[in-house]
């Protein structure tokens, strides 16, 4: 892996590709994936810091996602369906801003705005309950993310939106006004608890 990194480093530097911290990584299939986005679950070896670059260390992310509101209920429902606590906590700072009685003029209810239909399907029976509201929102939201590859904007469209109404415009982020604030207010929160920079792609 040194040898490659040294050499993965050298073409970088000559191609002027500095900008950025950069990491290489052993992908499923064996092959080596570069990439400035360092994603939970894999081993990374640095290969280019970004000097001064203005991110929370490895050590300070996890420790300002431990000192978010209900970081334990989130912690729990981002391990029992595979996703990032930092997205979690930042679809519940927008739905509604950690108030657990939160409910919304459509009828949205709880830290993460369930609508009644959604909240029947996921066996949620109390919205109002935290614990509930987080995992049954925290496997709606992995459902998204199945739905449209891992697209984390895609997935948060069609959570402020619906599915729908990704799907019909053919995976893009819907035209509406509160959806086209609502994910880059998400996206922004996520790059910011992960320790990422503001333009890191996803």
């Amino acid at each position: 892996m040194k040898a490659l990194t040294a050499g993965l480093l050298g073409s970088l530097l000559l191609t002027g590709v500095a900008e950025a911290d950069v990491f290489v990584s052993v992908d499923a299939k064996g092959s080596y994936v570069l990439s400035n986005v360092h994603r939970p679950g894999r081993h990374y070896e640095r290969v280019i810091q970004e000097p001064d670059a203005p991110r929370l260390s490895m050590d300070q992310q996890p420790q300002m996602i431990a000192r978010q509101p209900y970081a334990e209920l989130v912690s729990a429902a981002a391990t029992a369906n595979q996703l990032p606590a930092a997205l979690l906590h930042a679809v519940i700072q927008a739905e509604s801003s950690y108030n657990a009685d939160a409910t919304s003029a459509k009828g949205a209810g709880g830290l993460m705005q369930l609508m009644p239909d959604t909240a029947r399907e996921l066996g949620v029976t109390d919205v109002y309950d935290p614990k509930a509201n987080i995992q049954g929102g925290a496997r709606y939201l992995k459902r998204l993310l199945t739905l449209f590859d891992n697209d984390i904007s895609l997935a948060v469209a069609a959570y402020n939106a619906g599915p729908q109404a990704v799907l019909s415009r053919g995976g893009v982020i819907p035209p509406f006004a509160e959806t086209q604030r609502y994910v880059p207010s998400v996206l922004r929160q996520y790059r910011r608890l992960q320790g990422l920079a503001m333009d890191a792609p996803l």
